[in-house]
């Protein structure tokens, strides 16, 4: 990590190049004339959020007439630009601007402060699930099975009729395993971290599903799920939450409204891009029938509510860290093509978008069921639903050489910058 002075220089840059990048352009807009272009640059951008908007709202001719204005609305905007030869200031600002954040938040980056690790003896009974057919045959192609057999584990693979994947890890715990492990998507994974949660034995992550976010957060390789075995002899420990939702354990998120129903369509694994275009619009310009509360502050009507284990962050979608005893709760309410364009371009503060920390949330709807994807499983939940978070509750054996938690971008507050990059030294 860098020090205190390196990053008061960083902070300095940021403000330099800033202010560049401001004077450039009003410099030009001043000397050329060029203020009408400008202004078009800002319509432009507006004009793009708002098609972007109706694109995915409506069918037929308008979605596509949509999809057209967002093709050529910036294309325009270029025409109109290298016209009046400022293509140079466009590129020369983004420059500016580009070096501008980047210098701001490597100032404010801090090194994040992960679980406490606990070396522990190695597991003497070892019992792991697997999925032949998770992240395209990972299981197979990376000969997960039998490298867990020679290294002592007992393996189950999932394949045939459907399985009650929770019962097969409780009957391994009553037959003497110390350890569960999954090679498998991340809700085959809840559902087996649930049970060794019960147990109180250590869970073992294989990143042998298709996203891993769940691996990702938990800094393992998601490049080579064989790594994740090493763990069986040279590991140690880390405790983290799970969040509960009903009955139901999740690792990773509970999602209501927009997302949940794509996912409960039967053509969503297959087509998943063209189910999703042609779901959306019901599920965005529809009346919400979704009702959240969370500390005593209740949002009616928002069209997706995400509910995860630990806050996810805005801006870049990981988890900071998976130990806090929180839930992460956002909701999206977007009532038209304005809400969506600040959703856009104010990153969690605009009106659309409530982001909060919390131990529960309900989510209610005058429905009986709502759907719900946990963890990427479609279901049907009766209503109201509550969600919780079960702090340490879950112990994960994890490798001892890994490549660890990708750090996230910090959120570029100017306010702080300034008192770094103006600070008297002591």
């Amino acid at each position: 990590m860098i020090d205190n002075r390196a990053r008061r220089w960083l902070a300095r840059l940021a403000f330099v190049a800033a202010v560049a990048a401001t004077v450039l352009v009003l410099a030009v807009a001043g000397l050329r004339g060029s203020l009408a272009l400008l202004l078009i640059g800002a319509i432009g951008s507006a004009v793009t959020l708002a098609a972007a908007w109706v694109f995915l709202t409506h069918r037929r001719l308008l979605r596509w007439a949509a999809g057209l204005v967002v093709v050529l609305t910036p294309v325009v905007v270029a025409v109109l630009f290298a016209r009046a030869q400022l293509i140079w200031v466009v590129l020369v600002f983004g420059l500016l601007w580009a070096g501008a954040m980047t210098a701001g938040r490597r100032a404010l980056a801090v090194e994040p402060d992960g679980p406490a690790v606990r070396h522990t003896p190695a597991p003497h009974r070892p019992f792991l699930i697997m999925n032949p057919r998770s992240g395209g045959g990972k299981v197979g192609r990376f000969r997960l099975d039998e490298r867990a057999r020679e290294l002592g584990a007992e393996v189950f693979l999932l394949d045939g009729p459907a399985v009650d994947v929770a019962e097969v890890a409780r009957q391994a715990v009553r037959d003497g395993a110390d350890l569960l492990g999954v090679a498998g998507g991340d809700g085959t994974q809840a559902l087996v971290a649930g049970v060794a949660a019960e147990h109180g034995i250590p869970f073992l992550v294989i990143s042998a599903g298709t996203r891993n976010h769940f691996a990702l957060d938990l800094g393992l390789d998601r490049e080579n799920p064989a790594a994740c075995l090493d763990a069986l002899t040279d590991g140690e420990e880390v405790r983290i939450d799970l969040g509960r939702i009903g009955d139901r354990t999740f690792v990773n998120n509970a999602s209501f409204g927009a997302y949940a129903t794509v996912v409960q369509s039967p053509e969503y694994r297959d087509a998943k891009i063209g189910t999703a275009l042609d779901l959306l619009p019901s599920a965005l310009n529809g009346a919400s029938p979704l009702e959240l509360t969370v500390d005593g502050i209740t949002v009616s009507g928002p069209q997706a509510v995400l509910i995860s284990n630990n806050a996810y962050r805005t801006d870049s979608g990981q988890r900071a860290a998976m130990d806090r005893g929180e839930l992460g709760v956002l909701a999206v309410t977007v009532r038209g093509a304005l809400d969506a364009a600040g959703l856009i371009g104010w990153r969690g503060r605009a009106r659309s978008l409530t982001v909060r920390t919390a131990h529960e949330a309900i989510v209610d709807a005058e429905p009986a069921e709502v759907p719900v994807g946990v963890d990427g499983e479609a279901l049907m939940l009766a209503t109201p639903v509550r969600c919780e978070i079960r702090p340490g509750a879950l112990r994960v054996r994890l490798p001892r050489r890994r490549p660890g938690v990708p750090v996230p971008p910090p959120h570029l507050d100017w306010t702080r910058l300034r008192r770094l990059a103006f600070a008297s030294r002591r």
